[in-house]
């Protein structure tokens, strides 16, 4: 299991109602996008980080190896907004409004992935995809995004013991070996996949699957009070972005 899907199956909100969490982590990463990057953006990083700290309970080391992959595709977006092609200053030169560019960018895709992750780290996707059947989703596409997450742990638990017996037998010990070994575990990886996915649809068919998976799926209510509150941080940060946007602009 990787390590946001077991914070999500641990945390304090695990037993809300996913369109609680949905309300607040999804509009938190609406305004991020709407907003003026300054001060909207930035007010919404700084609310979803207190969220995120405080009520939701992650880890702020587990929050940081989840969070830094999304803000490293955030700064290689906003880098090349500090250079122009072409011009009167050369072929490659840089950007005049380049960096205030650069920045509100920066601003708005960490804010917008910081919502986003507040609702991977509270809602565990076993209970989110069963529920979207009732949203309208089709079943067929349910099932599938069911057995892919599944059948993701399985596989990446067989590339991890093949890279640790590969290991042990000095498959990395040159450069030559590395490229070696990893070929390996493609192929070892690509053919269990297969067997895995050959013997599933085996196990269906024997026990009359008629194209539905039936799962149980936790109980729960959508919290009035939680919902109300939310949209209540929502308003007051769009109140405060947008009144305090002339004064700091």
């Amino acid at each position: 299991m990787l390590p946001i899907d077991a914070a999500a199956h641990g945390s304090r909100w695990r037993r809300r109602h996913p369109l609680d969490k949905a309300v607040l982590g999804l509009g938190l990463t609406v305004l991020a996008i709407s907003l003026p990057p300054w001060p909207g953006a930035a007010l919404v990083l700084a609310a979803a980080l207190t969220v995120l700290l405080g009520p939701a309970g992650v880890p702020g080391r587990r929050l940081w190896r989840a969070y830094r992959v999304p803000l490293g595709f955030c700064v290689t977006g906003a880098l090349p907004l500090l250079v122009q092609v072409g011009g009167p200053d050369g072929f490659l030169a840089a950007a005049p409004d380049g960096p205030v560019r650069a920045g509100e960018l920066l601003l708005r895709t960490s804010a917008a992935s910081l919502g986003v992750l507040l609702f991977a780290f509270t809602t565990p996707m076993s209970d989110l995809l069963p529920r979207l059947v009732r949203a309208g989703v089709p079943a067929p596409v349910v099932d599938v995004a069911l057995v892919t997450y599944r059948m993701s742990f399985l596989l990446l638990d067989s590339v991890r013991r093949v890279r640790e017996a590969q290991a042990a037998r000095l498959g990395h010990t040159t450069r030559a070996a590395t490229w070696r070994s990893l070929g390996g575990l493609g192929a070892t990886a690509f053919v269990r996949a297969f067997d895995r996915a050959a013997r599933l649809q085996t196990g269906l068919a024997g026990r009359g699957y008629d194209g539905t998976l039936r799962v149980l799926v936790p109980p729960a209510r959508v919290s009035v009070p939680f919902t109300a509150a939310s949209l209540a941080l929502l308003a007051a940060l769009t109140a405060l972005a947008l009144t305090l946007e002339g004064p700091l602009s």
